[in-house]
């Protein structure tokens, strides 16, 4: 490991800074008592007004802390992280992920990702890092052979660089390889899978969503798909969508599990369109897995006075394209804290998460979301977080939601 010694943290404004402050106290207190002669005797007499003695007592204390933190900071392990992958690096990844049939594999061409291979190169774990904690999105990408080397390649650098190593959204089935790291597991959601063999609108069940298409019908939208060349020609009208919406919803752009507006990344995918007449009003980028297993998509964004129910709309009719298509599955997305059961005997973490999904509504539409998601009759598969247990969870699960919000202070403003 590379200790501090040899990589600073500290610039040398901020050393600067530091020695200021402590020769400045020394002035003021040698200002302060000017009147008082020195003596030896000042360092052991303590009295109700020995204010002179007791400054010069305390000086001390700060200047031995003071060392204590540069000599404890520059013995911490410091590793840099890979840089954010761009360039030959990106089209690489773009390859593996091309050939996974996870739709989920594509945040990893948001161009917010850092990246650690398995020593083949034939798999990869995407993350980002915030605090003390390196996150991963996911499980490991690529093939199935060299997944598990790529994810102890991830493991083995997080210990090198004296960080928390943390699997965000991993699949249950994966949980395994998590546990023989001696990570510890907490279900965070539940992702919304539609099967798209023997998909239709046709049934009592499928009522809303018939209704739905009729409604939209009459309020003259029409749906269309824009294949990835043509999409280029497109972006500067998706672009005054995606302003007018995020103006609308008083929010930033999110990122790391999240998809946010960035004109390289789109021209990547295929679009689906929703047209009101003549007038474009809607549109969601298409996530398309290896051998038609599941289609999903990403950035979803209507202008405000849009009718209501597009993008049920626009769910509707991807749901009926991917089924037209052979697609086996349609990707809705998790519903966060969805299905954590919150008995009394369980872990504590559950009970939390209950008691925030019933109540914490003003927070986040927990409820109405896992609804709206029921609406197309998905099936539910868990979804968990893997991290060191005790007190790190809470620290890794604050350095999840600040990565995702872009920072503090937007997480705060939301």
């Amino acid at each position: 490991r590379r200790g501090r010694v040899l990589a600073p943290s500290l610039t040398a404004g901020w050393i600067v800074a530091l020695f200021m402050s402590l020769g400045l106290t020394f002035w003021l207190i040698l200002f302060a008592y000017r009147h008082v002669e020195y003596q030896g005797e000042l360092w052991w007499s303590f009295a109700y007004r020995g204010d002179a003695p007791r400054s010069l007592r305390g000086l001390v204390a700060v200047a031995v802390v003071f060392a204590l933190v540069v000599v404890a900071r520059m013995l911490r392990v410091h590793q840099d992280p890979p840089p954010i992958a761009e360039g030959a690096e990106l089209e690489e990844i773009a390859i593996i992920v091309r050939n996974s049939p996870a739709t989920s594999a594509n945040l990893a061409l948001l161009g917010d990702k850092r990246f650690i291979f398995s020593q083949d190169r034939q798999s990869f774990v995407m993350f980002g890092c915030e605090g003390q904690s390196w996150i991963a999105m996911g499980d490991a990408v690529g093939a199935e052979s060299s997944r598990d080397d790529a994810v102890w390649q991830f493991r083995e650098a997080c210990d090198e660089a004296g960080v928390s190593p943390v699997f965000y959204q991993v699949d249950e089935t994966q949980l395994g390889r998590y546990i023989d790291m001696g990570l510890s597991l907490i279900k965070i959601g539940e992702d919304a899978r539609v099967p798209l063999a023997n998909f239709s609108l046709e049934g009592s069940s499928r009522k809303d969503l018939r209704r739905t298409n009729k409604k939209a019908a009459e309020a003259g939208l029409r749906f269309e798909f824009v294949a990835q060349p043509a999409v280029a020609t497109f972006l500067p009208q998706l672009k005054r969508i995606s302003d007018a919406w995020l103006e609308e919803k008083a929010t930033a752009e999110k990122g790391f599990s999240l998809g946010f507006f960035d004109e390289s990344y789109l021209a990547r995918y295929d679009m689906a369109l929703v047209y009101q007449g003549d007038r474009l009003i809607a549109f969601a980028n298409l996530w398309i897995g290896a051998n038609k297993q599941e289609l999903s998509i990403d950035l979803m964004r209507y202008y405000p006075d849009s009718p209501s129910g597009v993008m049920e709309y626009l769910f509707v009719q991807l749901l009926l394209w991917g089924h037209d298509h052979g697609f086996a599955w349609f990707n809705l997305g998790m519903a966060p804290l969805s299905g954590v059961d919150p008995h009394r005997l369980g872990p504590l973490w559950n009970r939390v998460s209950g008691l925030i999904y019933r109540h914490g509504e003003h927070f986040y539409n927990f409820k109405g979301l896992r609804s709206y998601k029921a609406k197309f009759d998905p099936e539910w598969f868990p979804k968990y977080l893997a991290s060191p247990g005790g007190f790190a969870l809470p620290r890794a699960l604050a350095n999840v939601s600040t990565l995702i919000s872009g920072g503090v202070m937007r997480l705060l403003r939301r």
